[in-house]
């Protein structure tokens, strides 16, 4: 459990953010924010539809993730489910099924658990939403993400998951569910292969998002 100063080290995303990938703008626009978009999701629109996160990765957050995905610390996922279900409650509504971000069966194996697996659960658990594990599949083991270029990551990502055959998405709202939003190259690529296979809807939500001071507004 969190002490009271590891509370107050939290840094909770509030509005305005952009309307797409749900980046906290660093000051109030004066004007109404829905709709307003970043920089880069100007420049360069997602593969998926909107994204949100209660938590900006910080130090003691960082800490959560890191006992949370390497030291099985699962004592606190249902406040995690909490969280994420009312900061994302604009990419749950009207959802059909919730599916995490696949682990390499090689990771998993390793792991023993995939962590993404367990927060859909927790967010499935707060808002009935089924979650569909299996679903959505890592095709190839891929290298860390850590320290790459957003260039590097997406080229990294580019081909590394596959719908498993017999489940089709037709019409259907799929909310991707991460540990940490980074600059999207995960969650674009799975959303293009949930489009591919029909889905008309994909919303991600995770327990952190990265915020760096290049993130441009506009």
């Amino acid at each position: 459990r969190l002490d009271a100063a590891a509370w107050q080290g939290l840094e909770f995303i509030d509005a305005p953010w952009c309307d797409c990938c749900g980046v906290p703008f660093p000051y109030g626009t004066g004007i109404e924010t829905g709709g307003l978009l970043c920089a880069l999701c100007l420049a360069r629109p997602p593969k998926f539809d909107r994204a949100r996160a209660p938590l900006v990765y910080g130090d003691v957050s960082r800490q959560l993730v890191l006992g949370f995905k390497n030291g099985g610390r699962r004592e606190m996922i249902d406040q995690f489910g909490a969280w994420m279900a009312r900061a994302g409650a604009s990419c749950l509504s009207g959802a059909d099924y919730i599916l995490p971000v696949p682990l390499h069966w090689r990771r998993l194996l390793a792991r023993r658990y995939n962590q993404s697996a367990l927060l859909g659960q927790a967010l499935s658990r707060q808002t009935g939403i089924p979650m569909r594990a299996g679903w959505l599949l890592r095709s190839r083991a891929t290298p860390s993400q850590a320290g790459k270029s957003v260039l590097s990551r997406r080229r990294n990502m580019a081909g590394a998951f596959r719908i498993a055959p017999g489940h089709g998405l037709d019409g259907r709202h799929v909310v991707l569910v991460d540990d940490v939003f980074t600059t999207g190259a995960t969650a674009s690529a799975c959303a293009r292969q949930l489009r591919r296979a029909g889905a008309a809807l994909v919303t991600v939500v995770t327990l952190c998002r990265v915020v760096r001071a290049s993130d441009a507004t506009m």
